[in-house]
């Protein structure tokens, strides 16, 4: 009669956790490629940081953010280098993957890093269908802008490469984050002077930029921001089933 007890109890607590585990929501994992406006970076070179690093902290736990974002990458890049590979190799059916390049594609100088507008198409296409074969679902994000003004107007510094994405993306009916667009509205709108709060600016004296720095590409950790906002609101825009996940702001 003593041993009951015991029994029940075992018995109570194996069932709790087999209902912990059946409720347990399946891992999702959102991986990403691009260029060093996503990337993540060493602690050396702080303030700079991706946009996908304050990405990874807008979803719930379950959400799983793979970040293989690389600085100084291009779509040509990724793949010599084998990144590539790494990435198809681990992505699994319902995964998700968010494609960011241009910043370097469009180096043309560079014949290991630069692509032609057609390279870059190709490559894109080769992203997608991959993805696609694996059950996986691509998702294209046009290159953010540079904060480079011209007489006080924003100037397009990324030639035809977001306009080759938006061509790729509407050709094989690819979801489309169209952040070129989203953040050259965005800095218009802050103007020359107030744009500046979003990127890597610091006079003399920080302790990783002795010198001071003003870099016009790369973000710092408001900017980073303020970017994984935009893209979690067009995630919602356009009802992506991931967006179910993100935290409530």
């Amino acid at each position: 009669m003593k041993r009951q007890p015991i029994v029940f109890v075992g018995s109570v607590v194996l069932l709790a956790l087999l209902c912990s585990f059946l409720i347990q929501p399946k891992k999702m994992t959102i991986w990403m490629m691009g260029d060093s406006t996503m990337s993540i970076k060493d602690p050396n070179k702080f303030p700079e940081t991706g946009w996908g690093v304050a990405f990874a902290d807008k979803f719930e736990d379950h959400v799983q953010i793979v970040n293989k974002a690389k600085n100084g990458r291009s779509t040509k890049s990724f793949i010599k280098e084998g990144i590539w590979n790494e990435v198809e190799a681990e992505m699994r059916q319902g995964d998700y993957l968010f494609i960011q390049f241009g910043h370097n594609d469009e180096k043309i100088d560079k014949p290991n890093t630069g692509t032609s507008i057609c390279e870059y198409k190709r490559n894109l296409a080769l992203f997608v269908a991959r993805a696609r074969q694996k059950g996986v679902f691509p998702v294209l994000l046009t290159p953010i802008a540079r904060r480079s003004f011209v007489d006080g107007k924003l100037a397009d510094t990324h030639k035809g490469y977001p306009e080759a994405m938006r061509h790729v993306a509407d050709s094989l009916d690819v979801t489309l984050i169209d952040l070129t667009k989203m953040t050259s509205e965005r800095l218009t709108q802050m103007g020359e002077q107030q744009s500046v709060k979003w990127f890597l600016h610091l006079p003399p004296g920080h302790q990783n930029y002795p010198s001071g720095v003003r870099d016009d590409t790369h973000l710092n950790d408001y900017g980073a921001d303020q970017i994984a906002n935009l893209v979690t609101t067009a995630i919602a825009v356009q009802q992506l089933a991931l967006a179910k996940d993100l935290k409530s702001r």
